[in-house]
């Protein structure tokens, strides 16, 4: 998660006082607007839970009114302390710190605790109408969301919640995967935008733990249908032969083996984003940028309009970071940037060679989405590694009973497949690797001279292997 706090907002009090509030940004979004004192109390808390060694310094009090200076002084401060906080794995994943931002983000949107409906999406379109309080937070959602479809507990943690925007053709665009620190429906409402919406998607990469899915009716059928809905849009490459017996296993209703057909194709479990730029193999690329695998894969266009393909494994990524500059606004103050104005970079270090690291650099408005795919493999990645239990991993919950819901929903079966889009297999007989093309030096810091903010992170994952895995 990206955390910066790009402005301030001198603001009125209950009894009249003007203050300054820090707007707290999460994906370039606002989350929430907090006073200075509510952080400090934040922080006092910590510390009393934590100890003075663990937490990171705060910005100290002042006796007299901060001048202008001073308050980008003390902007600067907070959000380099709200990063830090986030980045801690013990500090950023603590009810203390989460609760803090649930609060203030119901505080900021003025929503009041109340019963109301929201719609969950299914990956084949169809609705899922779950009865919430405002306040609950994702994991609520999540059971509430499990409960209606009867799902059993023990498959909960294999899904998760995104946030996607909604294209009239009814493709998905991935905004971000909804965290513990936010709730559900005030993160969808607080946009005001109907294309905005919550999808439920199966949260892991390795495609071996589909087995424990589809051990259940309920699993099985919510894996068919995101199955068949990555085919729909082109997320899973499919030629006309692997089309007709995906069609004829559906006509007998065999899911299981459809699905077991489909891991075998290309591109299977990836998340598709949407067109971008990379300066890989050369700047100005525009490329499409895939997740799955535990590698990230670019189709980029040239400058020449040639095509060409490769993969980047996490496991040779070194480091990655994401980046947000920010324009400063010569507007009144407390004046917003326009959406458009900012700009978000996912970049990491990368293995070309066995003694050779170079940077690559997507700028993309999904830069969050593509670093939460990579930490989310590098997790997994690390988890079978150890020869731990990916459920263990994923139900992490240990407070609090499930609420049943009192009426079930089945998951309605997709129609049959469309027939292939012929214009999606020149395409990938077009591409050819991106091994062949000559690489390019990219500066360490080309892509963040101009940064206001940044997350790093360093890949316990990363193996420093030889050329023969390029």
């Amino acid at each position: 998660m990206h955390f910066s706090i790009p402005e301030t907002e001198t603001r009125a009090g209950d009894g009249g006082a003007a203050y300054v509030a820090y707007n707290i940004h999460v994906n370039g979004v606002l989350h929430c607007r907090v006073r200075y004192s509510q952080l400090l109390g934040l922080h006092e808390q910590l510390r009393k839970e934590y100890g003075a060694n663990v937490v990171p310094a705060f910005p100290p009090k002042k006796i007299f009114t901060l001048t202008p200076a001073e308050v980008e002084q003390r902007r600067e401060q907070l959000e380099k302390y709200m990063q830090a906080v986030r980045q801690d794995p013990v500090l950023g994943a603590s009810e203390t710190f989460n609760s803090f931002l649930r609060k203030a983000q119901q505080e900021t949107q003025q929503i009041p605790t109340e019963e109301v409906m929201l719609e969950v999406l299914l990956s084949n379109g169809q609705k899922v109408k779950v009865t919430i309080l405002t306040s609950d937070q994702t994991e609520d959602v999540l059971e509430a969301v499990a409960s209606k479809l009867d799902l059993p507990d023990e498959l909960i943690g294999y899904f998760s919640l995104f946030l996607v925007r909604q294209a009239k053709d009814g493709a998905f665009s991935f905004v971000r995967k909804l965290q513990e620190f936010e709730l559900p429906y005030v993160s969808v409402t607080s946009l005001r935008d109907p294309e905005f919406r919550i999808i439920l998607r199966k949260s892991y990469w390795d495609s071996s733990y589909d087995d424990d899915v589809m051990e259940h009716r309920v699993g099985l059928n919510l894996l068919y249908v995101q199955t068949v809905s990555d085919i729909e849009h082109g997320w899973i490459l499919v030629n006309k032969d692997q089309h007709r017996q995906l069609k004829s296993l559906q006509e007998k209703v065999s899911k299981k083996e459809f699905i077991r057909l489909a891991q075998t194709l290309k591109y299977y479990g990836y998340l598709k984003f949407d067109p971008c730029v990379t300066d890989f193999p050369e700047k100005g690329c525009h490329v499409v940028v895939s997740a799955g695998n535990n590698e990230l894969n670019f189709q980029v266009r040239l400058p020449n309009e040639q095509i060409k393909e490769g993969s980047f494994k996490v496991t040779r990524m070194r480091c990655w970071r994401v980046t947000s500059s920010v324009p400063m606004s010569n507007g009144p103050s407390g004046s917003s940037p326009g959406k458009s104005e900012v700009k978000l970079e996912l970049a990491f270090e990368y293995l070309m060679s066995k003694d050779r690291l170079q940077w690559v650099t997507i700028t993309s408005p999904q830069a969050i989405m593509l670093s939460i795919c990579l930490q989310s493999m590098v997790d997994e990645l690390m988890v079978k590694k150890s020869g731990g239990s990916i459920r263990k991993m994923f139900r992490r919950r240990v407070n609090g009973a499930l609420r049943r819901s009192d009426s079930q929903q089945a998951v309605k079966s997709p129609p049959l497949l469309d027939s292939p889009d012929a214009s999606r297999e020149p395409m990938a007989k077009l591409s050819s690797k991106l091994t062949s093309v000559s690489l390019r030096g990219i500066s360490h810091c080309s892509s963040a001279s101009d940064v206001g903010a940044n997350d790093f992170h360093g890949n316990y994952a990363f193996e420093g292997i030889g050329d023969e895995d390029l």
